[in-house]
Order: structure tokens, then C-alpha cells, then sequence
């Protein structure tokens, strides 16, 4: 059996970049469906540490005021690391406002905000193929519903499948700018845990980090509330996960205030640590979210990138429905805002990721206790830091060894200045993206020769 359906947008994928996609194309008066793969009921359970920065702004196609139920502690105001090596623990101020929410309870307030703006769900739809017209135009979707073929005919297609999106492997971009130097290399797995612990935590109005026993990943606490901790681990895709899990595990077994906790749900996901996608749009076809690189690379937040990156999908397939034409020129503001907005500062923070490969574990964390609280957090979130030559003297002078890091570090933070300069200087039209990429390619070279780290695209 087969059953076909028509509409202006086809969003897939029912997370943050996906309803927030479909909602701004619904309010516009579009006719707009998203297909999810999940149950109404698990629709909306997605892993997460639940973290969420920048939570004082949301696009107005779902407003705050519909998801904030999901926010379970607003007190949250810095960041916790702790630093065995080097015995100590730094607390650091996280610019912004923080929360920490309760991700299943979010996807489910997102879901009921994107119906109320008109939003169409199909559920229980896996996605298996992407239709394309003689000249490389995305038309639509094809996939199965509880066994049953089912085809999706639509004058643009959002890609907001996540991490290493099925979609991306279907679509033939051979006529398009889409990035396709894409690779495992540039992804990180993700899992984490919901434990119930027994007495109030101490640090409940901090997030805390701490580095696994190898450079790949780190181990995250992020309270939900007093007594409801996510407590996860993120690590790079090439790295053995149950060797990792371990990390978790044993961490979790040496902390007095986890003594009697139980565990009340366990999940996994991918996501990328990568600069976003040099171009997320083809012709009848975007991608937002993690599907397009839409993450901070270096602390794995999402949520608040995705939202803007679906709006601005969303807005762009409404203006390029609206005049008729959905090539590639037409859908390319969309880049361009994208990357004013937060893109060229995730490209600037991947250059951090990407030196952090090449540190040795003891030498990252002395790095990290060296630098001063206030210029770490600068570089952690905004992918840059006022940390100049008077302030580099000053922390060599009182950094107890670690001054050949710190000269790395530094050199390694004006290079990230430059790449982020050059993002500023994005192309405004498809054709003059080779000349930018040429540039900014040759600047990534300065920055792998300075790190001594591996190329990652």
C-alpha cells in the first residue's frame, strides 16, 4: 500500500531546529508537515545535558513563555571544572543567561508549540529516500509508515534529522554548493544519564565538567534540580564508548554525594564538534541544526543555535515559495545569516576543539588552571579573548610551568581571531564560495602547523 501527501515544506525531524522551522513556515500560512520516526509518545526524548545557554532568547515562532515549563533550574549562573591533575577546581563565569531543562519535557512543549502555529505530524515515518527532478531540484521525501510506503511531494525540503542525516547520504549534490566534507573525524558520541540522588547537591547552581581519563571526551553533572542530576560523557567517535561509559561509571561510584542515587533513564546520541556546514542549502533543499554543524564545537550546546538556524530555514523557504523559485540563489541568504548570527563564532571555537587533539591530557588541564577564569570562559563561548601580550607576560610569570602552553594557547587564539575575521567576510552568492573557501582553507593550514594537530576536513 501507498499513500502520498502534498505540502509546501516537508520538515524531518521533530527536534528544536525542526519545530522551530516549521512553525515559522506555518504562522506564514504555509501548508507544512514534520515527519518523525518516533512515536507521538517518545517524540521529544532525545539525549541531551540538558544545559541550555542563551536561555533569556528564543524566536518568537514558539516563544519562551510555551517552553519555559520545561526550564527546572533557572539558578544555574557558571561553570564548575574540575581539574584532577592538577587538584583544583575552577569556577568560571559563563556569560549569558544559563538554565538547565528538562529535555524530554522541552521536546514535548516544542511539539505543542509547533502544532498550535499549524504544523501537520506524521509519526512513526522512517525516511529512506530523497526525490529529486532532472536537474537536481529536492521535491520531496519518500519513506514507510508502519510498514506502508508513504511519499511526501513538497516545493522544499528542511533537513532536520540530526547528526550524520540520512538525507545528506540520499540527496545528490553534484550541482550544489551543500558541504559534503563531511566525516566521522568531525562527530562526537554523546550518553548520559538521569540519576536521582538521595540528599541536595552542593553545586546545584553550577554546571560541572571534568576530563575523562583520556583527551577525547569529558564527563559533564549538570543538575536538573537539588536532587536530579544529568550526568554524561562525551567523546570523540573514533574512541572505544564502553571504555568511556567506564569513565562515567567509576566517576560516578567515587562521588560521596551519588552514594545510594538510582538511575531513571539512559540515552545516547551523536553530535557534531565541527565548524558549521560551509553551505546548508541546495536547490529545494536546507539544513539546520545538527544536521548543518549548528553546535558549539567545544562545550556540545545546541539548543539555542538550532532554534535560530530552523527560524531562519523556515523564513527563507517561505520568501523563496512565495517568488517561485527555490534554486540554490535564492535560498542563500539563509547561509549568510546563519553565519552572521553564530556560525563564524562556532568556526572560531572549532579551532580550540581542534588544538585540544593535539595537547596531552596533563598538559590541556595545567593549561586550563593557568589561564584566567574570565578570558577561559570568553574563549569557551565566544570563540575569542581579550588576551594580549601585557596579560600573556603576566599569566607565563604566574603559570608554575605551564608558559609553553600558554605562548600555544595564545598563538593558537589569534589565529582563531583571523578565521573568524574571514567568516565575517562571507560570500553574498553561491559563485563566490570557491575564492572564500580557498582563503579560509589557508588560514586553517597556519592553524593545524601551529597545533601540530591532524587535519580534520
Amino acid at each position: 500500500m501507498s499513500t502520498s501527501h502534498e505540502y509546501d515544506v516537508v520538515v524531518v525531524g521533530a527536534g528544536t531546529a525542526g519545530c522551530y522551522a516549521a512553525a515559522t513556515v506555518a504562522r506564514e500560512g504555509l501548508d507544512v508537515a514534520i515527519v518523525e520516526r518516533k512515536t507521538a509518545e517518545e517524540a521529544g526524548h532525545i539525549a541531551c545535558g540538558d544545559a541550555l545557554k542563551g536561555a533569556d532568547a528564543f524566536p518568537e515562532a514558539i516563544p519562551k513563555s510555551q517552553i519555559e515549563g520545561a526550564f527546572t533550574n533557572t539558578g544555574v549562573d557558571h561553570g564548575r571544572f574540575e581539574i584532577p591533575q592538577e587538584d583544583t577546581v575552577l569556577d568560571i563565569p559563563v556569560p549569558g543567561e544559563l538554565a538547565v531543562i528538562d529535555r524530554w519535557e522541552y521536546g514535548r512543549l516544542l511539539i505543542e508549540g509547533a502544532e498550535s502555529a499549524g504544523v501537520d505530524f506524521h509519526y512513526d515515518t522512517v525516511v529512506q529516500d530523497v526525490t529529486q527532478d532532472d536537474g537536481g531540484t529536492v521535491t520531496g521525501i519518500r519513506g514507510t509508515h508502519k510498514g506502508d510506503v508513504v511519499t511526501y511531494d513538497a516545493d522544499v525540503v528542511v533537513d532536520g534529522a540530526g547528526s550524520l542525516s540520512l538525507l545528506q547520504d540520499k540527496t545528490d549534490f553534484s550541482n550544489a554548493t551543500f558541504d559534503t566534507n563531511v566525516s566521522y573525524s568531525q562527530f562526537c558520541s554523546a550518553y548520559r544519564e538521569i540519576v536521582e540522588v538521595p540528599e541536595p547537591v552542593e553545586w546545584d547552581d553550577a554546571l560541572v565538567f571534568k576530563p575523562t581519563e583520556r583527551a577525547a571526551g569529558y564527563l559533564w553533572y549538570f543538575p536538573r534540580t537539588e536532587t536530579t542530576i544529568n550526568a554524561g560523557l562525551g567523546f570523540q567517535m573514533n574512541e572505544e564508548p564502553m571504555k568511556l561509559v567506564d569513565d562515567l561509571r567509576r566517576d560516578l561510584r567515587h562521588r560521596p554525594e551519588f552514594e545510594g542515587a538510582t538511575v531513571t533513564d539512559k540515552l545516547g546520541a551523536a553530535l557534531p564538534t565541527r565548524r558549521p556546514y560551509d553551505s546548508a542549502v541546495a536547490p529545494g533543499f536546507l539544513a539546520a541544526g545538527d544536521s548543518a554543524g549548528h553546535v558549539n564545537p567545544t562545550t556540545g550546546g545546541g539548543i539555542a543555535g538550532a532554534a535560530y538556524a530552523g527560524t531562519y530555514a523556515g523564513e527563507q523557504a517561505v520568501k523563496a515559495i512565495s517568488e517561485g523559485d527555490v534554486g540554490e540563489e535564492n535560498l542563500w541568504r539563509y547561509n549568510e545569516r546563519v553565519m552572521d548570527h553564530f556560525g563564524a563564532r562556532y568556526a572560531g571555537l572549532d579551532v580550540y576543539n581542534i588544538l585540544s587533539t593535539a595537547v596531552d591530557v596533563d598538559d590541556l588541564m595545567g593549561l586550563l588552571a593557568s589561564l584566567p577564569g574570565e578570558k577561559l570562559a570568553e574563549a569557551l563561548y565566544s570563540g575569542t579573548t581579550s588576551f594580549g601580550p601585557t596579560l600573556l607576560a603576566k599569566t607565563v610569570k604566574d603559570s608554575y610551568g605551564y608558559w609553553g602552553q600558554i605562548l600555544h594557547f595564545y598563538k593558537t587564539k589569534n589565529l582563531a581571531d583571523d578565521l573568524m575575521q574571514h567568516y565575517g567576510r562571507y560570500p553574498g552568492r553561491p559563485e563566490a564560495l570557491d575564492v572564500w573557501q580557498e582563503e579560509r582553507d589557508r588560514l586553517m593550514d597556519d592553524i593545524y602547523a601551529v597545533t601540530g594537530a591532524e587535519p580534520k576536513y
